[in-house]
């Protein structure tokens, strides 16, 4: 199972140098949605990161005007972008077709969608279907049980990462279940004292 690590709220600066220091350790640094909306894709363009191990994911959210969005997210650097799942089936369509023209992966955010809508986005089979729950929301989140519901309902799905409260034990539950790819920790990581410290704590318990 691999560990992204999600940097976001903070200045460029320090995202680039944490991820630097992170690149070692995790298998996914990703640039969260506010990163990119406080300084856009041409500053991520021009940062000086680093990585040579871990891949980059740019949270773009796209939901519209995807195939400009992506060619612009690949072109700063990324090799995972997201699209939301609400977003039309031809964008996402669209978009999947970028990212294997140029060898890159889509990762389509499922946060606020229905069975349904699930549904009708469950055949791009290269793409990384993330269970998301929101910041925003109060209610409770069992990260495992709502990953072992979604299995049953769409076992053809293969890749699948999960993000919400992720601490060290749901990450070992998770790990131990076997079902998702990967999972997302933020403040877990990134308020940590030390970042590097705290990721490598995840990756024990992983592994």
């Amino acid at each position: 199972m691999k560990l992204q690590v999600a940097i976001d709220r903070v200045k460029l600066d320090d995202a680039v140098r944490v991820a630097n220091q992170l690149d070692s350790v995790v298998d996914i640094i990703e640039f969260g949605t506010s990163l990119v909306k406080d300084y856009g894709l041409l500053a991520i363009k021009h940062a000086d990161l680093n990585l040579h191990h871990a891949q980059l994911l740019i949270d773009l959210k796209t939901i519209d005007e995807g195939p400009y969005e992506f060619k612009q997210g690949f072109a700063a650097g990324a090799d995972i972008l997201t699209v939301m799942g609400a977003s039309s089936v031809d964008t996402i369509k669209k978009v999947y077709e970028i990212g294997e023209a140029q060898d890159k992966e889509m990762f389509i955010d499922m946060m606020g969608i229905n069975q349904e809508q699930r549904e009708q986005i469950s055949t791009f089979n290269k793409a990384i279907y993330g269970i998301h729950h929101a910041v925003d929301e109060e209610h409770g989140f069992d990260a495992v049980k709502t990953v072992a519901d979604f299995h049953q309902k769409f076992p053809e799905i293969a890749r699948i990462s999960v993000a919400g409260g992720i601490n060290l034990e749901v990450a070992q539950e998770l790990a131990q279940q076997g079902i998702v790819e990967s999972v997302i920790v933020g403040s877990g990581i990134m308020k940590a004292s030390n970042p590097v410290a705290a990721a490598q704590k995840f990756m024990e318990v992983m592994n």
